[in-house]
């Protein structure tokens, strides 16, 4: 019985729907992809909220994420130029783990991908009242703010907004019509073609990189180097508060991996884009975050549009507007290359039974997954009604270290030699010794700059947790001389895992559960792996 939930996947059997979609992207367009998913909400909105809390010293929180996330991109570069078909980690682990793992991968990609859409559309909508304010529009605050934020009343804007909105039956009439029209509009243009989404990806990215440039080069006539005293304020664990809000900001390179079907070469581009955008979005990360900590004093970066800000607070208000325009500019290429991402997911799902097979359909036509897309779409606005930016930003960062965790797995498990192939493998490094020898040390540093902090309290339940996972993986991947580079990304994944809120893991525990509920009911039953093994 149990053998069921873990039957895997052959990599090399084709599903025969794969020529169904067009082989369009190049080495150019998957690197311009990834750097537009990278660089998005997480410079122009959630860096701010992360420089708060950690102060100046993000930059290293900046740092130490970007190479958890280098170990995480071999592993997929490994799979996705090894694997013929869409689906990024969802198909990885059913190749690696089997059915049941790979469901509630997808089923977390799903939270990742949608959630992480609502973030960056309401980043969006907070940018885009900004630059409307700029030219002297006034937007009412009751069509720019989600129900639950204007209801708590917990800021000006909000009273504003519950106190100006009609009534309906006496309940105010409050929803982010910004938020909302940008994702319809993305839907739209991703259910027309592969080949009109890359081109406007393409157009947005160059606009975005400039600039950046620009606020980098002008910025820096600007810099207060007092601001940048003390470096770290709130110690390590202050820079770890924004773990949440950092790692929401590289979540981009693993959409890159949903397009392989879509790819003229994936075997050779794939890998090639995701070290590109992931190298490129991190230099740029790291010299936004210096920059802006020297403009204005990190204590007042808890806002919204915190580039923006800092501009308007050292006179720089005419660039302030440009910068307001290119976040929305840059927002949009978020927007697309997710909602690219999370049809390819069902699409892959539903072909392998564990979703209706309706999901798969791709349009005659637009030669997209037609009906996937527009419940993406559907899956964004409804939610955007009453969640607010600080929920779905976490709760999307904890889906996407689980995932990157399981992928880092699946490569660390099947990897003892290295073998010949042609396409790209992770380097095969014995990591008998020189894992614990590395992670070790780093544990013990990590374990130093929260011990202050821990209680034997129920709210700490997921850091023991973590920390015992750590200990476990050292002790196997040393016992079993398994490959160093996975085995390193296994265990940053669960030090970064640790470093989330409790609440989060609540949230995050109770929808994988209604998933597996799903799943036993529906996708077991329907699964094409399961209908032939029993024929």
């Amino acid at each position: 019985m149990w053998s069921a939930f873990f039957r895997t996947k052959n990599p090399n059997e084709l599903h025969t729907e794969a020529a169904a979609l067009k082989r369009n992207l190049t080495f150019k367009d998957l690197t311009a992809l990834g750097i537009a998913a990278v660089i998005g909400a997480g410079i122009f909105g959630t860096i701010g909220q992360a420089a708060y809390d950690g102060g100046p010293g993000i930059i290293f929180l900046f740092i130490i994420t970007s190479c958890g996330c280098l170990f995480s991109a071999f592993c997929y570069a490994e799979f996705a130029s090894s694997t013929s078909t869409s689906g990024s980690a969802y198909t990885y682990a059913y190749i690696s783990f089997g059915e049941l793992i790979a469901w509630i991968i997808g089923w977390d990609l799903f939270m990742e991908y949608a959630v992480g859409n609502m973030a960056v559309a309401i980043s969006w909508s907070d940018y885009f009242t900004a630059f409307l304010r700029g030219i002297h529009v006034d937007f009412p605050q009751w069509l720019s703010t989600d129900v639950f934020t204007a209801t708590a009343l917990q800021s000006e804007e909000a009273q504003q907004a519950y106190e100006q909105a009609p009534r309906l039956f006496g309940y105010p009439l409050i929803f982010d019509l910004p938020a909302i029209f940008i994702t319809i509009l993305i839907t739209i243009l991703v259910y027309i073609g592969i080949q009109e989404s890359k081109r406007t990806n393409n157009v947005l990215v160059i606009f975005k990189i400039i600039v950046l440039l620009l606020f980098i080069i002008v910025g820096a006539t600007t810099i207060h180097a007092d601001n940048w005293t003390p470096f770290i304020p709130n110690g390590w664990s202050g820079i770890f508060k924004g773990t949440a809000a950092v790692f929401f900001a590289y979540i981009g390179f693993d959409a890159i991996s949903t397009t392989t079907e879509e790819c003229v070469n994936p075997k050779r581009d794939l890998p090639r884009a995701i070290f590109a955008s992931l190298l490129i979005s991190t230099i740029i990360y790291i010299a936004i975050a210096l920059v802006l900590t020297g403009m204005v004093h990190y204590s007042t970066l808890n806002v919204g549009d915190s580039l923006a800000y800092a501009l308007e607070q050292t006179g720089l208000h005419k660039f302030a507007g440009l910068l307001s325009f290119s976040a929305i500019v840059s927002m949009t290429g978020v927007l697309l290359v997710f909602q690219i991402g999370q049809p390819r997911i069902w699409m892959n799902m539903s072909r392998d039974g564990l979703l209706p097979k309706v999901l798969s359909r791709i349009h005659p036509v637009y030669k997209t997954p037609s009906v996937a897309t527009v419940l993406t779409g559907l899956s964004i606005i409804l939610p955007l009604l009453f969640l607010d930016l600080k929920q779905v930003v976490d709760l999307t960062s904890i889906g996407t270290l689980f995932a990157f965790l399981i992928v880092c797995g699946g490569i660390w498990i099947k990897k003892n030699t290295g073998t010949s192939t042609d396409s790209f493998q992770v380097p095969f490094i014995a990591g008998r010794y020189l894992l614990p020898l590395i992670m070790i040390p780093i544990s013990v540093l990590y374990v130093h700059s929260i011990h202050a902090e821990l209680t034997f309290d129920r709210q700490h339940v997921p850091v023991y947790a973590c920390l015992m996972a750590l200990a476990l993986a050292i002790a196997y991947g040393s016992a079993t001389n398994k490959s160093l580079i996975p085995g390193i990304g296994v265990c940053l994944n669960i030090i970064l895992l640790s470093t989330m809120h409790h609440e989060n893991w609540l949230r995050f525990v109770i929808w994988l559960v209604i998933g597996l509920v799903i799943y036993f009911f529906y996708g077991r039953k329907h699964s094409v792996i399961g209908k032939k093994l029993k024929a």
